[in-house]
């Protein structure tokens, strides 16, 4: 007896290939001004991720592991990993703006400037991890008010 494949409804179906078209699309389209270009940009930025900035984040997230210490604290490195995530996925999104690298550039299309986009990002990060920090304390609290008196 041959095994049960598990299809999805029909919009599953519709959707996931209305995906696919809107994927080989944009992929037709990317590659087909400087094909080479892009396909060197995915395999530098593949390289660079794996060689440069894993083993950096790793060794950054052993660290933080290691200085909370004992394995019933473990949960509480989520509270550092969320907003510190978030942070650097912002930090790479909009790097060429905060580093002011295309200043100029950006200045020229929009007629903005790119002045306050490093003063912005570290709010934003200020404001992940202060809320990132009001949830565990307010997480703390709350275990305390639930823990009973004998176990205090």
């Amino acid at each position: 007896m041959l095994p049960r494949v598990p299809i999805g409804s029909p919009l599953q179906l519709l959707l996931l290939a209305c995906s696919f078209a809107l994927a080989g699309y944009a992929g037709v389209r990317l590659l087909a001004d400087d094909w080479f270009g892009v396909a060197l940009w995915i395999v530098g930025a593949a390289l660079l991720h794996d060689l440069v900035l894993l083993p950096l984040y790793a060794g950054a997230d052993r660290a933080l592991v290691r200085g909370l210490g004992a394995v019933g604290r473990r949960g509480r490195v989520m509270y550092v990993r969320v907003p510190a995530a978030l942070s650097g996925l912002l930090l790479l999104v909009w790097f060429p703006l905060i580093s002011g690298m295309v200043d100029r550039r950006y200045r020229l299309a929009t007629g903005l400037s790119a002045d306050g986009f490093l003063a912005r990002w570290l709010l934003i990060t200020a404001a992940l991890f202060g809320g990132s920090a009001l949830l565990l304390a307010l997480r703390l609290r709350r275990a305390a008010k639930l823990r009973p008196p004998d176990a205090q």
